[in-house]
């Protein structure tokens, strides 16, 4: 396995904001609390050891051991952790994703791979503490449409559950069998099935599943919609629903961000809370402007509330509210003693737009580590890629550009009538003048014909540039292939590729992630089979 890295920027696939960010750009500093770097650790562990309380740890460890009680046989490596937790030396590394069936995409792979190396190269620089990677389930969110679904050899296999619209954690697996799984191809190796098959709700499936695939690394998998565990949300309930200042602190950092050049990635609303109805479904809580209800009501449904009523609720029943993206980082932070939260690019974007409501509750802003991204070129690719002439780095580039270069090292002609053009222009000009002194009326006709003349002369040198790639059309085409291979859909193949794409033929996929990222060198890995 050959293991070679490039500048997230030469990638061409990511933002400016992340760009600025890992250049360290002076104007962003405001936005985030401690750059990604093995010494800034020592700060932030002091920090979130003062601030984590016994009784916040002791709720974490309760309620861990209570949803892996269900897990049956608990590999010995995430025992090991679940028992560390329970330790004032020890602290979180976190990455969370939605429940993407059978893992979704390959990032999700790889913001845990991130989570499980940076926990161990801390440990090597911290030997005093212990550092658990921890998997945030999002159990609570609802886009049901984005999770149904996932990608696998150029085929899109895809799922209809009879029930959307509330927590995606709490699906039941209705039809999951038939529509999607006996449906994937034989090889797909047996865990990825019965995780799904063994259980009774979407979050039990995917918890399976992770742990099967990362248990042996250690990772804890937390599920926040939990009563237990939505207790440490009241005083946040509280308020939101008397202050609604979280709101005011994303626009007014929504609103410098957009004065220095950068767009937003989540907008605030008044109230970020969702409430979980009775029916089953999460609907946002929103002021009422009519006289007849209630200050506060549940969208969608008839329920609505006085804010003393709201409140009383919050107060016996946390786990009836459910936070939305501005306030479930800050849910998140509470819970763990966590250091560093691991996203991918959008997600330290809407990160940036938070810290000050973290400084508002007085929680500590966590490090923000952008995921380990990569590119796998497997054996037969990377062959084809050694013959076509070209890096590993190259194949980034645009696709006409690589056409060219390869056809330098084919000894293709470069055909360019550039010069003709312009000579022709030279000539134009000399007749245009003739007819401005002669007949200025006949100057629109000159422009007209030279344009005629022009758009004749590059029609000419498309079919002779076509002529000219005729000849090395195989190894053209061979390029195409490769290029929507590695790039599915234009895009990265981390956005689109499940793992087991890679997986069911190379089975120490993982492993060798383990070994190649490296997540505070913060640059792009390209993974290349010998």
């Amino acid at each position: 396995m050959s293991v070679t890295t490039l500048r997230y920027a030469d990638t061409g696939a990511f933002s400016a904001l992340l760009t600025d960010y890992l250049g360290q750009r002076p104007e962003l500093q405001p936005y985030y609390h401690r750059f990604p770097k093995l010494e800034e650790f020592a700060a932030q562990l002091a920090e979130k050891k003062a601030a984590y309380s016994p009784e916040a740890r002791q709720r974490l460890v309760s309620a861990l051991r209570a949803q892996y009680a269900a897990q049956p046989a608990v590999h010995p490596a995430v025992q090991a952790n679940l028992d560390l937790l329970a330790q004032e030396t020890t602290f979180t590394i976190t990455t969370g994703h939605q429940l993407n069936l059978l893992t979704g995409p390959l990032y999700f792979v790889y913001k845990i791979i991130t989570a499980v190396k940076l926990s161990r190269q801390l440990k090597e620089h911290y030997p005093q503490y212990d550092f658990v990677p921890v998997y945030w389930m999002a159990t609570e969110d609802h886009d049901f449409a984005e999770i149904n679904h996932l990608h696998l050899f150029g085929k899109k296999y895809e799922w209809n559950a009879t029930t959307t619209g509330g927590p995606v954690g709490r699906l039941p697996l209705d039809g999951l069998e038939e529509e999607l799984l006996s449906q994937l191809p034989a090889e797909v190796p047996t865990a990825f099935r019965e995780a799904y098959t063994s259980s009774t709700s979407l979050a039990e499936a995917t918890r399976k599943l992770t742990h099967s695939l990362f248990g042996e690394l250690g990772l804890v998998a937390l599920d926040g919609d939990d009563a237990t565990l939505k207790q440490a949300l009241v005083p946040v309930l509280e308020r939101e629903i008397q202050e609604q200042a979280s709101n005011r602190a994303v626009q007014a950092t929504n609103a410098q961000l957009e004065a220095a050049g950068y767009k937003p990635q989540v907008y605030s609303r008044p109230l970020n809370l969702f409430f979980l109805t009775d029916a089953g479904k999460r609907e946002r809580l929103e002021y009422d402007a009519t006289q007849d209800c209630a200050q506060i009501t549940v969208r969608n449904t008839a329920q609505c509330h006085s804010q003393d009523e709201l409140l009383e609720l919050a107060r016996q029943h946390p786990e009836q509210f459910s936070p939305n993206v501005v306030l479930r980082p800050l849910y998140q932070e509470l819970l763990l003693p966590n250091l560093c939260y691991i996203g991918g690019g959008a997600e330290v974007a809407y990160w940036f737009q938070l810290k000050q409501v973290f400084t508002d509750n007085q929680v500590p802003f966590p490090i923000l580590l952008l995921r380990n991204s990569g590119l796998y070129i497997g054996k037969a690719n990377a062959g084809k890629l050694r013959k076509l002439g070209l890096t590993a780095q190259d194949i980034f580039r645009p696709l006409p550009e690589l056409k060219k270069q390869v056809g330098a090292t084919l000894g293709q002609e470069e055909i360019s009538l550039k010069e003709q053009q312009q000579a022709l222009a030279v000539v134009f000009k000399e007749v245009a003048d003739l007819a401005q002194r002669l007949d200025p009326t006949l100057v629109k006709t000159v422009a007209a014909e030279q344009q005629k003349t022009a758009g004749s002369l590059a029609g000419l040198e498309k079919r002779l540039s076509k002529a000219a790639e005729a000849k090395h059309e195989t190894a053209y085409n061979q390029l195409t292939a490769l290029k929507d291979k590695l790039f599915p859909e234009g895009q990265l193949q981390e956005r689109l590729d499940n793992v087991l794409s890679i997986m069911i033929n190379n089975p120490q996929f993982i492993q060798q992630l383990v070994a190649a990222f490296d997540p505070l060198a913060l640059e792009f890995t390209v993974l290349e089979e010998e």
